[in-house]
């Protein structure tokens, strides 16, 4: 690029913006459909299909274990995946502050590439608008995603149900301790880092064979306990959580403890819940465990008819507390 800074004549629709897009977007998200350069896309899809969008505006855009164009891609990807899809397309718009070094544009973009490419997705259209210093913070990312469903039926948020195991594909709270940690600067253990990864792999894989899947589900914000929250109030069931079942990784728990935080409400940008009659927990396990991305994966609870509406948390000890959804914002711009 002729400039080491983003101008404002990269967002104006001229030979400026032409010029990123062929320098820089096109070098890293080339693919017969984006090549064309429509203002719209062709997609090729059978039957029904899956769609998701989501901003991010994580801050900061660099993380341990990730950033913001890795993440705007995982997010999406995993939430369509959700629905029992095979991810296929997705959109991208960005909105970048005047003055973003191009080095770290570059650095997104790559890794936006790098990310559709292990997920095995294309970016097929897009939109690029640069405003002046100080009216957004450095780079806010926009995508949509677009999959087919394979599941029948889809898994959805309305259809746990008495008996049901409840499984988790890892450790809570990581992405969310990370980018605190990195934000404010806080010497946490060195190896606490996001989990921001793309599940739908070993999701396509999980719907493909195992007979029936009830719900599946990424705790982002608010975490697994405002996840589990979601999923009782739409289903009219309950959910029993096992304490010392649920997988937190000790830096992650001591990070909490001294922080005054709780992991089950931090944010998951690389695990999922797996909600399913319990005659098949054990296969999903194995399937889950069998990935990297689901090695720590186990059961955590199981969805009851008492107090519908509620998650309730038993303790080691054989207590019982309520876990309510996330009041607020506990910790802002996490993605």
């Amino acid at each position: 690029m002729s400039s080491d800074k983003v101008l404002l004549d990269y967002g104006s629709g001229g030979r400026a913006s032409q010029r990123l897009i062929s320098e820089l977007f096109l070098k890293h998200f080339a693919n017969p459909e984006l090549d064309r350069l429509n203002d719209a896309a062709t997609l090729n899809l059978k039957g029904k299909v899956s769609m998701s969008t989501d901003s991010f505006t994580v801050d900061p855009i660099f993380f341990p274990g990730g950033d913001i164009g890795s993440l705007a891609v995982h997010g999406t990807v995993n939430d369509v995946a959700m629905l029992g899809a095979i991810p296929r397309y997705l959109t991208c718009a960005y909105i970048i502050e005047e003055g973003l070094p191009m080095d770290d544009l570059e650095k997104i973009v790559k890794s936006m590439g790098e990310a559709c490419r292990h997920a095995g997705v294309n970016i097929v259209t897009g939109d690029t608008k640069v405003v002046p210093k100080g009216m957004v913070d450095k780079i806010f990312i926009n995508t949509t995603g677009v999959g087919e469903i394979i599941a029948d039926p889809a898994p959805s948020g309305d259809r746990a149900a008495v008996g049901d195991a409840v499984l988790v594909s890892g450790t809570m709270g990581d992405h969310g301790l990370t980018i605190l940690g990195t934000r404010e600067g806080l010497s946490l253990e060195s190896n606490v880092k996001s989990d921001s990864a793309a599940l739908n792999h070993l999701l396509v894989k999980l719907v493909q064979e195992v007979p029936d899947i009830h719900v599946l589900r990424d705790p982002t914000r608010g975490g697994l306990a405002t996840t589990l929250n979601e999923i009782t109030v739409s289903s009219k069931v309950c959910c029993e959580l096992e304490e010392s079942k649920i997988p937190v990784l000790p830096e992650v728990a001591g990070g909490c403890s001294f922080l005054g935080l709780d992991p089950l409400y931090l944010a998951n940008e690389g695990k999922f819940l797996c909600i399913l009659p319990q005659e098949y927990a054990e296969q999903a396990l194995e399937i889950m465990r069998a990935d990297e991305l689901g090695k720590d994966a186990c059961q955590v609870g199981t969805i009851t008819e008492a107090n519908p509406g509620k998650v309730i948390m038993v303790t080691p000890l054989g207590g019982r507390r309520l876990l309510n959804m996330l009041e607020g914002e506990q910790l802002p711009r996490i993605c």
